[in-house]
């Protein structure tokens, strides 16, 4: 009865274990959206918005620290599940960082000028697409511990890392045939690096959902 009992609560608590790290990935997509909808049109209002948003995502990040450290001092897992409770302690850390980086290019949405200028602002929303599309398709990868799914997002980065180079060299090439412009390029250049970390962090989210699934770190496999 009281292994039943242990289960069972180890269970429940896995179960809520999994459903904070998901509402703090989606709070971090509707970000990356939202940022860069505010950056698109200017809208301080919507900047602030995700702004003060990011602060639910930080008190998630903390509730699932003080879970974990429950998990491991009361349930005390092994092997499969010591491995889950471990990478979700990882990638709450890292969808903070997600987080972050869409409040800072929330941030920067107020320092561009003349918008109709920069031909980037045409290709930044549909690299974030991508980069939004990875965390969102690597936390369900998370939900159904798919190591397969994990794969594939890590495959979709190098897309985020073209586009990164395609509007780094557009911008570049912008500043130097428009001086008058390079404030606003260089803040378009930040929103860029910070769209390619999105991207890394998803990756490295990726890393740990496969660990967490099969045991093996990728680097680790003979066929990496």
């Amino acid at each position: 009865m009281v292994a039943e009992h242990t289960v069972k609560a180890f269970d429940e608590d896995i179960t809520r274990l999994r459903g904070l790290i998901g509402e703090m990935g989606g709070l971090a997509e509707v970000a990356i959206g939202e940022a860069m909808d505010a950056l698109v049109k200017g809208s301080d209002a919507l900047a602030q918005a995700v702004i003060a948003r990011d602060k639910r995502i930080d008190a998630l990040e903390q509730d699932i620290d003080q879970l974990t450290v429950r998990i491991i001092a009361l349930r005390a897992p092994m092997a499969d599940d010591l491995r889950e409770v471990i990478a979700s302690l990882k990638i709450a850390g890292m969808v903070e960082r997600v987080g972050d980086y869409a409040k800072n290019i929330a941030k920067r949405s107020g320092g561009i000028k003349e918008r109709a200028q920069f031909e980037p602002l045409t290709l930044l929303p549909a690299m974030a697409e991508i980069a939004s599309g990875m965390i969102h398709d690597v936390l369900t990868a998370y939900a159904a511990r798919d190591a397969q799914a994990a794969m594939a997002v890590i495959e979709c980065d190098a897309k985020v890392d073209a586009f990164y180079d395609s509007v780094f060299r557009n911008l570049v090439s912008h500043m130097m045939e428009n001086p008058s412009t390079i404030s606003s390029a260089a803040e378009l250049l930040f929103v860029a690096r910070s769209l390619e970390r999105i991207g890394d962090h998803a990756t490295n989210i990726a890393e740990m959902v496969y660990f967490a699934a099969t045991g093996e770190y990728l680097g680790d496999r003979k066929d990496a």
